[in-house]
């Protein structure tokens, strides 16, 4: 249980005590600077620990978010701070030399609690300081300002405030104006009933998953069923999030939950669309699979886009500046964030198509939209990549090459090649896309699409030769995607047998959920992939070669086998490393992330 230590005089009929006790903690009083400073010492080190004036005035909600965020080793709100164990050395330091400074007197004077923040502030210690916004939060210095803290404590309603602030700042139009007026009480719901962010996850998983067996049913009851459901799996994605906020119930494993059940929830209801097409005579698995490649490139160049820039100066750009200033007229914000087809404004429009239309129109909407907002955003962050003149760091130049994926073969021929910067590196990136999609679908499956693998692979090698901090150098992750996932596509679909596509499927998702894997490993500074893992899966060079030799060697009816067992391969290896470590990480005390994700 964590503990608050109460210092100061207390004051009769503060509510201070019972607010700390409703949140949790454990609270003790202090004499003095001496007496704090010893029950500190006392909270064994694995728990969080706060310091809190007894003179504190303010909001419930305040105090919570001042002194229960997990996300922050440190963190303070006028008249408290709070320690998690990662921060404890540092406060436990700061609150010596305060007690040394004031001789251990009794605290009737000033904030130990607040010079406690000056003195980490002093040390250069990262101190979060929430936004309390309309909150009141303060230590008044006499009874006029003590009534006048209460008066202004009664004027805001903390319960509306907390309310609102649990729906995500940046959404987009669907989900501000058709879900989030009523989830946000649905999160509150969950939040008095004990249930957790995680498992209201969970139950969204389930809910998209009886939604994509409903679609794969083929019948018009079954499509009308799936769309339903997966509004209300949807629903419930936005709930988990909203409850995380409303409760603070931050964790690793959480975003990670979150962001990985979105790709696993969309991916399977196309597969549901697939299925039940072809138990009406249609073959639209070629188009389901396009779909999933063609938005997974899609948060591809989002994220290496941000990762790129995540921390380069000189940050801006007439084309950055045209955008903020766009972002000025109301009526452009709504339009802009929908025309890009976020999570909410597509699961809509899929969910509505498959309940009135069919799979194959469905499937055509899905990849003109994704088509048109892909075009759009990249064509801006392209403009805004050539006219900003920033200079990007080590660790962007690291990220790239870890989204890059790339493996032994690769590894190799970069040793042969010189590392100097240059700016050809998209350029190789997108010959080599070019060379072995189109070959793959000049000739099919055959030993020109193998010597065309075998040349993308070279020019692979070249693209990451060198540091990438060029300008455009982000867009070499996504280039590598669109070449690997399309070589899988096309070489299935020009296998012409049944159950390739399928297979390609099935293969596709499995590496797209490493992909995913390694962006959100990245986002919760938790560094890349094992190497071995890399490795073993032979890299997005050695992956794509190896299908091209798989389709000229094997027989049609055999290529789809050996898809379908390189598929599976993939998924235990990929998925067995992966909740290993997200599992360990959770376990292991890792800081707690929140990732707002794709805009839903």
């Amino acid at each position: 249980m964590p503990t608050a230590i109460l210092t100061g005089s207390p004051v009769p009929g503060s509510s201070i005590e019972a607010d700390l006790r409703s949140l949790g903690f454990d609270v003790r009083t202090a004499a003095d600077a001496g007496d704090a400073e010893t029950l500190l010492a006392a909270v064994p080190a694995d728990q969080r620990v706060a310091v809190v004036d007894a003179r504190f005035v303010g909001h419930e909600h305040a105090l919570r978010l001042g002194l229960t965020d997990p996300r922050f080793p440190l963190a303070a709100i006028p008249g408290a701070v709070t320690a998690q164990p990662a921060g404890r050395q540092a406060l436990t330091r700061a609150m010596a030399r305060e007690n040394s400074a004031s001789g251990g007197t009794v605290l009737a004077v000033g904030s130990l609690a607040d010079r406690v923040v000056t003195a980490l502030g002093a040390d250069d210690v990262d101190v979060h300081r929430p936004e309390l916004g309309s909150l009141v939060a303060e230590v008044p210095a006499d009874p006029q300002a003590r009534n006048e803290a209460r008066q202004a404590v009664a004027a805001v309603d903390d319960e509306d405030v907390r309310l609102k602030s649990a729906v995500k700042a940046r959404d987009g139009f669907f989900t501000t104006f058709c879900i989030s007026p009523y989830s946000r009480y649905l999160a509150r719901w969950c939040a008095r009933r004990g249930l957790t962010p995680n498992q209201v996850t969970t139950a969204s998983l389930l809910t998209a998953l009886i939604a994509a067996a409903c679609a794969a049913t083929g019948t018009r009851a079954g499509f009308v069923a799936a769309g339903v459901l997966l509004i209300a799996s949807f629903v419930l994605d936005c709930t988990d999030g909203q409850l995380a906020r409303y409760s603070l119930q931050y964790s690793t494993l959480g975003a990670w939950l979150d962001a990985t059940f979105d790709r696993a929830k969309e991916y399977a209801y196309y597969a549901g669309l697939a299925l039940g097409a072809a138990r009406g005579g249609d073959d639209v698995w070629a188009l389901a699979l396009g779909a999933m490649v063609l938005q997974t490139c899609r948060h591809v160049v989002d994220f290496s886009f941000n990762e790129a820039n995540h921390d380069a100066t000189a940050n801006t750009s007439p084309t950055a500046a045209l955008s903020d200033k766009l972002d000025s007229v109301g009526w452009t914000v709504w339009v802009r964030r929908m025309i890009v087809l976020p999570i909410g404004e597509r699961w809509a429009m899929i969910a509505v198509l498959t309940a009135v239309t069919t799979p194959r129109i469905t499937f055509y909407a899905l990849l003109i939209g994704c088509a048109f907002a892909a075009t759009y955003t990249t064509a801006g962050r392209v403009l805004r990549s050539l006219t900003r003149k920033a200079q990007r760091t080590d660790r962007a130049a690291q990220a790239l090459a870890d989204l890059a994926d790339n493996g032994p073969l690769t590894e190799l021929l970069v040793r042969f090649l010189p590392g100097s910067p240059r700016v050809t590196g998209p350029l190789s990136a997108a010959v080599g896309a070019v060379l072995v999609t189109l070959g793959a679908w000049a000739w099919g499956p055959g030993w020109w699409v193998v010597l065309m693998a075998g040349g993308y692979v070279l020019l692979s090698a070249e693209a990451v030769a060198h540091p990438l901090k060029g300008a455009l150098d982000w867009l070499i992750p996504p280039l590598f995607r669109a070449a690997e996932y399309g070589t899988v596509l096309i070489l299935a679909a020009e296998a012409d047998v049944n159950g390739a596509l399928p297979a390609a499927f099935g293969l596709v998702a499995a590496v797209a959920y490493h992909h995913y894997d390694t962006v959100y490993r990245i986002r919760g500074n938790a560094g890349a992939p094992p190497a071995w893992l890399v490795r073993a899966l032979g890299g997005q060079e050695g992956r794509t070669l190896l299908v091209a030799l798989l389709a000229a060697l094997l027989t049609a009816s055999h290529f789809k086998v050996a898809l379908t067992v390189l598929a599976v391969a993939v998924a235990v290896v990929v998925l067995v490393e992966s909740i290993r470590f997200w599992v360990a990480a959770h376990k292991g005390g890792a800081p707690a992330v929140h990732d707002e994700g794709e805009p839903a």
